[in-house]
């Protein structure tokens, strides 16, 4: 019988053949995204330098307290609108948007969704 790859196993090996055509430059960072069962993280990456320029999570100390009570879809739009804030302070306008192997539904499209509300372009 042939061996069965975890979820998460399936999920790295589909982020590893996103990110063969998914890169983040100086000009245009990549907005990364990843999910756990009880939160969710995004950061804007300059894959050239190898730094984070931004991040934002549920879990940071600004946002710990708006998210307390909010459905996960809705702490998902509220990170990725504190997220492009953020990025729009540092100049940073347009990204290329990572969504970490995980489908584009739920607390990813929302995340998403709230960044584009917040003013990134991708």
């Amino acid at each position: 019988m042939a061996h069965m790859k975890s979820r998460t196993e399936a999920r790295l090996k589909r982020h590893v053949r996103i990110r063969v055509n998914v890169a983040g430059t100086p000009d245009k960072p990549r907005l990364c995204v990843f999910r756990s069962l009880s939160e969710i993280y995004g950061q804007v990456i300059d894959d050239t330098a190898g730094h984070t320029l931004v991040s934002a999570s549920t879990l940071d100390g600004e946002l710990r307290t708006k998210v307390k009570g909010l459905k996960k879809t809705e702490q998902a739009r509220l990170v990725g609108k504190t997220l492009a804030e953020r990025a729009k302070a540092k100049g940073i306008q347009k990204v290329v948007f990572d969504r970490g192997g995980y489908q584009y539904v739920g607390r990813v499209k929302a995340l998403a969704d709230g960044a584009r509300d917040g003013g990134l372009e991708f």
